[in-house]
């Protein structure tokens, strides 16, 4: 997954987010099911999606954020 591709999803985010989302070795679809998943996590199991598989749980780890900080991907300047 390129860089672009990665801020076509998401928006202007930290280079460093967009390394380890590279290094998941997800692809696009994975990272807009993870975007997803984020977005509206009870609406996907209401609808009975399956649960997230492995990489796609481990995009959701790179991109929610820490309790204490507001639901988005970290931004840059």
């Amino acid at each position: 997954m390129t860089r672009n591709e990665i801020i076509s999803v998401l928006g202007p985010v930290d280079e460093a987010v967009i390394a380890d989302i590279a290094l998941t070795g997800a692809n696009l679809e994975e990272l807009r099911e993870a975007f997803a998943w984020i977005s509206a996590d009870e609406a996907l199991v209401n609808e009975g999606h399956p649960m997230p598989g492995t990489r796609v749980a481990k995009l959701i780890e790179i991109l929610e954020p820490p309790e204490d900080e507001p639901e988005a991907p970290r931004a840059t300047d």
